[in-house]
């Protein structure tokens, strides 16, 4: 009896040491993946702090000045001063009853607030003349009725 428990006891040790020797080298790769999370965290930092300097200068006043000066003809940008700046009481909002203004309408459809002494000039309106070339060819179909629906046929 005696020789049977510690053959089952080294057994049992045999076993827990096998274990051991499995967790032992699975906390290693845990600790090696954690490090090399750690640095790629790191590494990241590091770029954010790059794009963020990046960022600073490139949104320098003085350099954003000098774009709006050089692109001044096509874009009508202007400087922002205080007088551009309303509270919302000043807003002309449409009235309750107002018409919803048609997607495709030309612009001068639209007259919003030109009161604002700081805003870039209005564009010239482009009159929409249709290009003949490229009307579409009339379509003989669309003088023909559309044949009624089957009833039966849906479902």
């Amino acid at each position: 009896m005696r020789t049977l428990l510690f053959l089952v006891t080294a057994l049992v040790v045999m076993v827990l040491a096998f274990w051991a020797y499995r967790e032992n080298y699975s906390t290693q790769a845990q600790i090696d993946r954690m490090q090399a999370v750690q640095t790629e965290i790191a590494g990241l930092r590091e770029r954010l702090g790059v794009l963020r300097a990046e960022w600073a200068y490139l949104n320098r006043p003085d350099r954003l000045a000098q774009l709006v000066n050089l692109n001044f003809d096509k874009l009508h940008l202007a400087p922002l001063t205080p007088g551009q700046f309303v509270t919302p009481k000043q807003v002309t909002f449409p009235p309750a009853g107002a018409p919803a203004l048609d997607p495709g309408a030309p612009a001068e459809a639209w007259q919003g607030p030109s009161q604002n002494p700081g805003a870039p000039p209005r564009r010239p309106s482009v009159s929409a003349q249709p290009n003949p070339d490229l009307a579409p060819a009339p379509d003989q179909t669309a003088s023909q009725p559309a044949p009624a629906a089957d009833p039966e046929s849906q479902p």
